[in-house]
């Protein structure tokens, strides 16, 4: 069975190497390695180019990175799909052992464990603990409330891939988490196994959520929007599918309060929509807080803590 290992690039020629040869590496006997070099401005190209025809690479303009991953599909032949970011690698052992549980247990998309490689500004690098993505009775469900799992350490069989609408090319963050809900939109055959086989890099203190507040959440907004309307349409929109989805548009709201109130507004009102009923999992105070004033006065309070706890902390 081939295995296709598609790797989107833009300025990535520190790390770009290590991951096409994580790939070369794998130990299952048929990988295919499809590079989509994204218009960089580095010496990518280059890197890429070196490594001649043990691959297969292309570049383009500079689309985005979801473009990259598409027209990368359109390369491809295998009969499962990998996706790899340049900036990661995987391991050896990761694609054999989730084809093989693929095969013996029939899944259409199997995900595993993953873990963070911190590289600091003085050259030092540390491995994290494992991230466990852990056994979902309901994937969709998950992915619907605030659950997520690293886009290396999922496997997708080619024809889930070609039953969704691929990459949204409009999305700007929170891409990985459309794609994986329109794959588990597709099927229910999603297999967990507990083998961390995947290194997610991480450099320097800045986040998709931290790099733009602001496009982290109108993007997750646009996602659960999307899954909403289409659950709905198929009239697959279940108390549990709505009570998820309230809890990730709360879980934004309170994220974006002292940026946007109208956007939190529209937020909020979202969750009740979904979930009539809603109350908050949060600490006690909040919750009783939540209960007596609402969810504006709680994230009022909350805020005004915020400010006194750090202006103590400065003095």
């Amino acid at each position: 069975m081939t295995v296709s290992v598609i790797i989107p690039c833009y300025n990535a020629e520190r790390w770009i190497a290590e991951a096409i040869e994580s790939g070369l590496a794998q130990t299952h006997p048929d990988v295919e390695i499809i590079v989509v070099d994204d218009g960089s401005t580095d010496n990518s190209w280059k890197v890429i180019r070196g490594f001649g025809e043990k691959i297969i690479a292309e570049t383009g303009p500079n689309r985005g990175g979801s473009h990259a991953r598409n027209r990368g599909f359109e390369l491809s032949r295998g009969e499962f799909i990998q996706y790899l970011d340049a900036d990661d690698y995987l391991l050896p052992e990761k694609i054999a052992r989730q084809v093989a549980f693929a095969v013996e247990t029939g899944a259409d998309i199997v995900y595993g464990d993953w873990r963070h490689q911190h590289h600091h500004p003085d050259g030092s690098v540390e491995t994290g603990e494992v991230s466990v993505s852990g056994k979902q009775d309901d994937v969709l469900e998950a992915l619907l409330g605030l659950w997520w799992v690293g886009n290396l350490a999922i496997l997708f069989r080619r024809t889930i891939v070609e039953r969704t609408e691929g990459w949204d090319e409009d999305l700007r963050a929170a891409q990985d988490r459309d794609f994986f809900i329109q794959a588990a939109m597709e099927t229910q055959k999603i297999g967990y196994l507990a083998e961390c086989d995947s290194i997610y890099r991480r450099y320097g203190n800045v986040t998709v959520a931290t790099s733009s507040e602001m496009r982290y959440v109108l993007n997750h907004k646009k996602v659960t929007k999307k899954a909403e309307q289409r659950l709905r349409s198929e009239g697959c929109l279940t108390p549990a599918y709505a009570s998820a989805l309230a809890r990730s548009n709360f879980y934004l709201a309170r994220y974006i309060f002292s940026r946007d109130r109208r956007i939190y507004a529209e937020l909020i009102e979202r969750v009740f929509s979904l979930d009539p009923g809603f109350q908050p999992n949060e600490n006690w105070l909040y919750n009783r807080c939540f209960r007596l004033f609402g969810p504006r006065g709680a994230d009022q309070l909350a805020a005004w803590k915020r400010k006194i706890s750090g202006a103590a902390a400065r003095s």
